[in-house]
């Protein structure tokens, strides 16, 4: 009896186990490197996608060693190996334990970054999500200075009203179009163009200021907000919602009409449904609603095949018999959504999120979906 209690132990150890080893496994690539050296350009994500089915998991192999000076960084040249601890997969230094990856912060110190911080330092501190109110309280352009319709860089305007000096560099946006709720139309804030960074020389009303740089031309109307120091993005790593989150890509920067891998797209859903930067969200097709060409066929072959029969009887003994053999079925159809990238969040407001598009596996467009990742 000891004997085959001793057996099922051992056997029921050995299963756990190996049951673990599966388990962790089955996070990696069916087709991952055993090793890989680091290039420049490299971003963490894309080297860990080359390990992982879901590359926001590598914390789940990333063997970190408290004893090595910054284990968050790796560097173009550095090469990497996965290795088995206790039975278990994990990333590391050739030759060292020295890895746990996380975002760099601003300036870049050579470092490989999370992701392309290129592609979303523009979007990190420009007001480019704003209510109406703050619209309507905000100082705008009345005037340019020399008799100018516009201005670009290192010209004068004169803004009604800038009383007090609490801020001297202010953003100048220019008034877009509203964000709205796909599913319901509501209004979740107004999009803020950026037109340039501005210089305050004297308050009052007009105040002036001195546009110091300019993507595009001040116009009169342009509104003004206090500049904000550019954030770094050290604050954040990918990881899921804490909540699960429905919403729908309702607008992309930048002009940008066929949307890919890196654009910055703009979500129906902000710090008020849960997301906080760093959320990874999958992005799905929404599926089209088409007609259904066999029930019209049918109704057709019924016409067809009744000669005899008025046009009003024959449409009404198709519609008994597609009630017999369809009785659940309508004309029109809604196809499932489509998987069709990832996105990670880097920017909230209260209603409001920009988006970086990670991974893109077929065309993504304004109205698709986005989720908790499966």
């Amino acid at each position: 009896m000891k004997k085959i209690s001793r057996f099922l132990l051992t056997a029921f150890a050995i299963i756990s186990f190996a049951g673990l080893v599966i388990a962790q496994d089955d996070i990696l690539n069916a087709n991952h490197p055993d090793r890989y050296v680091v290039k420049k350009g490299d971003t963490l994500w894309d080297i860990s996608g080359m390990f992982l089915r879901k590359p926001w998991l590598w914390p789940e192999i990333w063997h970190v060693n408290p004893q090595i000076a910054n284990p968050h960084l790796i560097y173009p040249g550095d090469e990497l190996e996965l290795v088995y601890i206790d039975g278990k997969p994990r990333l590391q230094l050739a030759g060292t334990s020295r890895l746990s990856p996380g975002i760099r912060t601003i300036p870049w110190d050579g470092a490989i970054p999370v992701i392309p911080v290129d592609a979303i330092a523009p979007f990190l501190s420009r007001p480019y999500v704003v209510d109406k109110e703050q619209l309507e309280n905000a100082p705008y352009i009345v005037a340019f200075a020399d008799e100018h319709i516009a201005a670009g860089a290192g010209q004068r305007f004169y803004v009604r009203t800038v009383e007090d000096e609490t801020h001297s560099s202010f953003d100048v946006v220019r008034p877009g179009g509203e964000y709205k709720d796909a599913d319901t139309g509501e209004v979740l804030g107004h999009e803020a163009l950026y037109v340039g960074t501005s210089e305050l020389q004297r308050t009052g009303d007009p105040a002036t200021l001195l546009l110091r740089n300019a993507q595009i031309e001040a116009l009169v109307g342009d509104r003004l907000f206090p500049a904000e120091e550019s954030k770094a993005i050290g604050d954040f790593h990918p990881r899921l919602p804490e909540k699960e989150v429905k919403g729908s890509i309702i607008s992309v920067l930048n002009g940008v009409t066929q949307i890919g891998q890196y654009n910055i797209i703009v979500l129906d859903r902000g710090e008020a449904d849960g997301l906080m930067p760093g959320a990874v969200l999958q992005i799905d097709h929404r599926g089209e609603t088409i007609k259904d060409p066999l029930v019209k066929k049918s109704l057709r072959n019924v016409i067809h095949m009744s000669p005899a029969v008025d046009a009003d009887q024959a449409a009404e003994e198709a519609e008994k018999q597609q009630q017999k053999t369809h009785s659940k079925r309508s004309r029109e159809v809604t196809l499932p959504d489509e998987k069709a990238g990832l996105a990670m969040v880097f920017r909230t407001f209260q209603r409001v999120s920009f988006a970086i598009v990670m991974d893109a596996t077929r065309a993504i467009h304004v109205l698709d979906r986005v989720r908790n990742p499966e």
